[in-house]
């Protein structure tokens, strides 16, 4: 999902290697958590390269999904990496969605609720495109603890450079926290608001696995590292690399956690 004038989206294999390959593993937790009956049409927001839309395609017996994105080289790889019938794929508007009124038993958004400038209106945009009784749900990054990948790149970041702290997702995104999310779901009158935590092993086959991906500039992280000269990069990739010592086999360890939300629109 597009978010700040700070923040690049392209590239959906760039993407993948950043957060996408364990946005997975959430995902498919989420969807079991909402225990959706079969056969139900979901809108997936935001569904960027796919991950979410994939999970509710193998755990949900969906009748349909459409997910939608503002950004094209996502939706071109979801497209690519999602050959279900069941599943279409368009470039829209978070605020103003492509979708009939009332068209929709279950609305989900994963890891982009924070990165739209008006939550308030995309949710109420939502609540518009669901059926009354609706699921309407959503999942973010724990920016400022349990995301451990991104966490430590800010740590160190802000460390060697102050005014890094501007970009970090934690300092960005108050949102991001479990009475946030309720408060945002409860204000726009949706019912039965409950969060939930969800923590994913992030293994990494080695400190380079971990690295590369800040390299390529899609995100924020990536795309602070990316910009920095030569030796200041240098210097940040030696004091991740300490903080990190491999284990016997090479692999480095760390948890990636969400804070889900869930929420009925009014019948």
């Amino acid at each position: 999902m597009e978010g700040g004038r700070k923040d690049r989206w392209t590239g959906g294999d760039s993407y993948e290697s950043y957060v996408g390959r364990w946005s997975r593993g959430v995902a498919v937790e989420f969807v079991d958590w909402l225990d959706a009956a079969p056969g139900r049409s979901w809108l997936d927001l935001g569904c960027g390269t796919g991950a979410l839309t994939t999970a509710i395609l193998g755990r949900a017996e969906p009748a349909s999904v459409v997910g939608i994105d503002p950004s094209p080289s996502f939706i071109d790889h979801a497209r690519a990496a999602t050959p279900d019938r069941h599943a279409v794929f368009l470039t829209g508007d978070a605020l103003a969605l492509p979708l009939a009124a009332g068209s929709a038993d279950v609305v989900v958004s994963g890891l982009v609720l924070n990165f739209i400038p008006d939550a308030p209106a995309a949710l109420r945009e939502c609540l518009r495109v669901a059926r009354p009784g609706a699921t309407v749900a959503a999942y973010v990054w724990d920016y400022a603890e349990g995301m451990e990948p991104i966490r430590a790149f800010w740590d160190a970041a802000v460390a060697l450079d102050p005014n890094a702290r501007e970009l970090d997702e934690a300092h960005r995104f108050p949102l991001c926290a479990p009475g946030e999310l309720r408060a945002l779901f409860a204000d726009a009158g949706l019912e039965a608001v409950a969060n939930r935590t969800i923590d994913h092993v992030a293994r990494f086959a080695g400190f380079d696995d971990y690295w590369t991906p800040f390299l390529s500039g899609t995100g924020p992280a990536p795309g602070y590292c990316a910009g920095l000269p030569e030796e200041r990069r240098d210097a940040l990739r030696a004091r991740l690399a300490e903080r990190f010592p491999p284990a016997a086999d090479g692999s480095i360890t760390m948890t990636a956690r969400a804070f889900a939300v869930r929420a009925t629109s009014a019948r």
